[in-house]
C-alpha cells in the first residue's frame, strides 16, 4: 500500500507506535560498530525492537546500500525506521536526513545515493535535514567520524520511539534526494538491455534490473530457450555467452552457467554451484550493463 498525503500518514496511531528499528552499514562485525549504534537506540528506549539488514555492504559503496533497502523494505511494516550507514563523505556538507516514505517507512540516512532506488520505485513523502543542535547523542559533539552512532542511531531511536515526531527531526526540506543513475531496462534493436544492479553475495550470482514479465510475455524468451547474453563494463564488453533460460539451478551440469528469475522476479546469472561474478570477474552498480537477445 502506498500513501499520496503525509498528513494522513502521521495521523495513523499504529504508524507512530511501531517501535522497529533496522540498521544496515558498510561497517562489519569485527570491531564494536555495530554494537555501539544499537546500544544507543537501546539508551533511547530500552523496548524498542532492532534489528540488522546488513553489515555487510562492500566499504563506501553507496549504490549497493541503496539497493539493499529496495530489496528489503517491502517486506517491513509501515511505521519501520531503517537507519542507513554508508557514508564516505562522513563530517562533510553531505546532508543527514530522515525521509518518510509513501510506503510508510522511515529512513535515516546521509543524502548521498543511498535513497536513489526508494526515491525512483516507491516515492518519497517528505525530506528533513536532521537537527545536530537537538538529534544527536549527548556530548558527542567533538567528533565528526561516527555520524551512524551519534546522529543517525539516535536520530532513528527517537523517531521509532515516539520521543519525537517526524516534524521534530528537523526543517523540511524539497523530497528529491541525492540520484545515482538507475535506470529502466528496455527492449530496443531485437535486445533487452538491462543493469547489472547486484551480487548475490554469498553465492556470486548477478541480479539485473529486467523483469520476467519483460522477457516473457514482452520478448517471448521460454524456459529451455538458449540466449544469447552480453555483459559490458563502462561500454567495454567483458562477457560474451550463450546460455540456458532454466528455472532452477540443475536444469546445467554443475559448473555450467545459466540464466534464471531470482527471488524479487528479475533476471539473475548463476553457476550451478560456483560463483558466477567470480568465474568471470563480473561487478555491479551504474557501470555494468548487460543485453540479452535470442539465439
Amino acid at each position: 500500500m502506498t500513501y499520496e498525503s503525509a498528513k494522513e500518514l502521521k495521523e495513523l496511531a499504529p504508524w507512530t507506535k511501531r517501535g522497529t528499528v533496522v540498521f544496515m552499514s558498510d561497517f562489519g562485525y569485527v570491531d564494536g560498530a555495530v554494537s555501539a549504534m544499537h546500544g544507543v537506540a537501546d539508551e533511547v528506549d530500552h523496548n524498542l525492537k532492532l534489528e540488522d539488514l546488513t553489515h555487510e555492504i562492500p566499504q563506501f559503496n553507496i549504490w549497493e546500500a541503496s539497493y539493499r533497502l529496495i530489496q528489503t523494505m517491502s517486506f517491513w511494516a509501515p511505521g519501520t525506521v531503517f537507519v542507513s550507514v554508508v557514508d564516505p563523505g562522513v563530517g562533510s556538507e553531505r546532508e543527514s536526513v530522515a525521509v518518510l516514505t509513501k510506503t510508510g517507512h522511515v529512513i535515516v540516512t546521509p543524502d548521498n545515493g543511498t535513497l536513489s532506488h526508494v526515491a525512483k520505485e516507491i516515492g518519497i513523502l517528505e525530506r528533513r535535514r536532521i537537527s545536530e543542535t537537538v538529534n544527536r547523542l549527548k556530548n558527542s559533539q567533538r567528533s565528526f567520524t561516527f555520524y551512524g552512532r551519534d546522529v543517525y542511531a539516535y536520530t532513528g531511536a527517537r523517531i521509532a520511539s515516539g520521543t519525537i515526531t517526524f516534524d521534530e527531526v528537523g526543517p523540511l526540506l524539497e523530497p528529491n534526494p541525492v540520484m545515482l543513475n538507475v535506470s529502466d531496462p528496455v527492449i530496443e534493436g531485437g535486445e533487452v538491455c538491462g543493469n547489472i544492479d547486484v551480487l548475490d553475495t554469498r553465492y556470486g550470482s548477478l541480479w539485473t534490473n529486467i523483469p520476467d514479465t519483460m522477457i516473457f510475455e514482452k520478448y517471448g524468451i521460454k524456459y529451455g530457450d538458449d540466449v544469447r547474453v552480453l555483459i559490458s563494463h563502462n561500454h567495454k564488453i567483458v562477457f560474451g555467452y550463450t546460455m540456458r533460460m532454466c528455472r532452477n539451478f540443475t536444469e546445467v551440469e554443475i559448473g555450467e552457467p545459466l540464466l534464471y528469475i531470482n527471488s524479487l522476479l528479475n533476471v539473475g546469472l548463476a553457476i550451478n554451484q560456483g560463483s558466477f561474478a567470480q568465474e568471470y570477474r563480473i561487478g555491479s552498480g551504474e557501470n555494468w550493463a548487460i543485453k540479452l537477445q535470442k539465439a
